[in-house]
């Protein structure tokens, strides 16, 4: 190596070291010399509050600009419930700048939290203002799972003015929904999908007058189903109606 390479490398080590010594100064003025003016929170919120965004990233902005850890930030920021991703940048000289996502809840899962449509659970501080929500309760790691089943539903239900009120899924697989209007399919665990779409192809075959009285349907069964009735309704003629499709 020649003495002009070993100059060159020699200055730009000095560079590099006046210029960390010169960065650890500015640094250590802290909030005095170089405060964070400004905190720019951008997002479209319905349910988080920008005071409590703020009161979060206090602690985090005080020692000024050079000392705002915008990762801390961001873990600071997405430990809040209603946040479902956050971007946080600094931009010089005296702000800092905050992207946030607020969740979306499209069920409840259990008594306790509630889901994203991507099946990511989260708890917020009233979980009663959502009682208007499907209701979902299954084994741990089912939450994606149960969205896709409703899904695949969803418009069946639709076709007949039905809307899934509550879904269960018990430790033995068991399935059991309860839906708007009261009714409660009981679909078991050997292919309970299939049963429950098969119900709402054939339901068709009566009127809607009469699905008005069905109290329980039990598709527990290898071939069709059973009814039972709400009280004090009287049984449909079957018979009639086999007569009638034939027609």
């Amino acid at each position: 190596m020649n003495k002009t390479a070993i100059y060159f490398i020699a200055g730009l080590m000095g560079v590099f070291i006046v210029g960390w010594q010169a960065y650890l100064e500015v640094k250590a003025q802290g909030a005095d010399w170089l405060p964070v003016k400004y905190v720019r929170i951008e997002g479209a919120f319905q349910f988080i509050a920008k005071d409590k965004i703020k009161q979060v990233l206090g602690e985090h902005v005080r020692d000024g600009f050079y000392n705002a850890d915008t990762q801390q930030i961001q873990v600071s920021v997405k430990a809040l419930p209603w946040v479902e991703s956050v971007w946080v940048e600094r931009v010089w000289p005296d702000a800092i700048n905050i992207k946030i996502n607020e969740q979306v809840p499209v069920v409840r899962w259990g008594e306790s939290a509630l889901l994203n449509k991507k099946g990511r659970k989260f708890k917020p501080d009233k979980i009663n203002d959502f009682s208007f929500l499907p209701l979902l309760v299954g084994p741990e790691g089912y939450e994606v799972k149960m969205l896709k089943i409703i899904a695949e539903m969803s418009d069946k239900l639709a076709k007949q003015d039905m809307t899934l009120a509550e879904f269960y899924i018990d430790e033995r697989r068991s399935w059991t929904i309860k839906l708007q209007n009261k009714m409660l399919l009981n679909a078991g665990k050997n292919q309970p999908l299939k049963k429950i779409l098969g119900f709402l192809n054939t339901i068709d075959l009566i009127t809607k007058k009469q699905i008005a009285k069905i109290a329980v349907v039990d598709l527990r069964y290898s071939n069709g189903y059973a009814l039972k009735w709400k009280q004090g309704e009287a049984e449909i003629d079957w018979k009639k109606i086999a007569e009638m499709s034939k027609t």
